[in-house]
């Protein structure tokens, strides 16, 4: 690549694969072993940077400081991979991260769990284990894809006080390869490749308990396979399994779902240069927001985003039955999704528009659909905005932002 700081892998010649053995003899994904290989090297390198992961649908990365992990993210689901991994490891912990100053550079969650050993609320020990865990998820589920990649982008440059203490070493991090590549075998041994672990089981008609295995209460729309298996103390593969037959007969479907909101810190948003910190917890005049939604899960989801900024927001899972509604509370932007039981999306737009009282308002198209008729047709409409449903919870404050034009001061 062009830039100095972006460069392609080259291999050592005295690298030796023989730590790898058991990862090539299982992995179905020849980009999860390059992965390996190549992490192998910057760890032995010191090196400090990222490694950018990347397929067709979604993003990760794995953030090194002198050759060791600092932590893994994925642009899907964040906040859920973090708050399953504290769930798990550390119970009993509820961090505090009003007065943490957020980095540059640096991911978050590490920070909070640094913030956590110390003041000695965790151990480095259960620390570590979050870390991965969430490492663990996050290969997995990208190394489903055969066509994932992989660049390094360094940052040698980089000053920091964290402490190599947290990080893991490759040492640590081999056994996650492995435990991919074991977990890929048995998911192609029992035909779940297709499974997307990220996404959310739920029942579609009404049946007896004892056909969903007693399962229904994790059969609501807000618990994914990665959620259930934990609190079922399974493995997901095994939820899996067991989900498949229930798809089979229709009892149970698979829909996505957004992330959690993130966490508020103490600077959300860095200065750079002159430039004054915007803050998105005090808006000037407070507003109201509609989500017309058929998910009560969607629109709560919003809810927690946009409530802690300022807004109000009203929920509309009919909008045959909610017009009425929507023209009394008079609200100044309007999220709308585009698959609804009893309304087509594009339908409810063309009816906001002519009617005088909606004429004005903002409409952000808000679908879990992210393909390109989709937002040609939105533009085409004059809709204000084409957003997915996974988009960060600041994306969305600023799209509000925007529209809405509030001065934060």
């Amino acid at each position: 690549m062009a830039n100095n700081n972006v460069m392609t892998y080259k291999k050592l010649k005295d690298y030796s694969i023989s730590n790898l053995t058991a990862l090539i003899s299982m992995s179905t994904n020849k980009q999860l072993i390059k992965l390996a290989q190549n992490l192998d090297i910057l760890s032995q390198r010191g090196a400090t940077g990222k490694i950018l992961l990347n397929t067709p649908v979604k993003e990760g990365q794995l953030d090194l400081f002198y050759g060791r992990l600092l932590y893994t993210t994925s642009d899907i689901h964040r906040v859920r991979r973090w708050e399953r991994g504290i769930r798990l490891h550390c119970p009993e912990w509820n961090p505090t991260t009003s007065q943490i100053v957020l980095e540059p550079d640096k991911p978050w969650e590490y920070l909070v769990l640094y913030d956590g050993i110390s003041k000695d609320q965790i151990t480095i020990a259960q620390a570590k284990a979050v870390i991965r865990t969430v490492t663990l998820e996050i290969l997995f589920s990208m190394s489903r894809y055969p066509d994932l990649t992989h660049d390094w982008e360094g940052n040698p440059d980089s000053k920091s006080e964290l402490s190599l203490g947290l990080s893991l070493c490759y040492r640590e991090i081999e056994p996650i390869f492995t435990k991919v590549a074991q977990m890929q075998h048995i998911s192609k041994k029992s035909g779940l490749e297709s499974f997307n672990p990220n996404f959310v089981p739920v029942s579609t008609k009404s049946v007896p308990p004892e056909a969903l295995f007693g399962w229904d209460k994790y059969l609501q729309g807000d618990l994914t396979i990665w959620d259930i298996a934990i609190k079922l103390n399974k493995s997901v593969l095994a939820i899996a399994k067991n989900l498949l037959p229930l798809i089979t007969k229709g009892l149970v479907k698979l829909q996505a779902i957004p992330d959690l909101p993130e966490p508020n810190f103490k600077s959300s948003l860095v200065k750079t240069n002159s430039q004054k910190k915007k803050d998105y917890t005090t808006p000037k005049t407070k507003q109201l927001i509609a989500c017309i939604d058929d998910s009560p899960v969607i629109a709560e989801t919003l809810r927690k985003i946009v409530k802690p900024a300022g807004y109000d927001l009203i929920a509309i899972q009919d909008p045959i039955k909610g017009f009425m509604k929507i023209a009394e509370q008079k609200p100044d932007l309007i999220f709308l999704d585009l698959e609804m039981p009893n309304a087509n999306g594009y339908t409810v737009y063309q009816f906001l528009r002519k009617a005088p009282v909606f004429a004005e308002i903002p409409v952000i198209i808000f679908t879990s659909r992210n393909n390109l008729i989709d937002r040609s047709r939105t533009k085409l409409i004059g809709a204000a905005e084409f957003l997915n449903k996974s988009a960060k919870p600041q994306e969305i404050l600023k799209i509000i932002e925007k529209h809405l034009s509030i001065t934060n001061s």
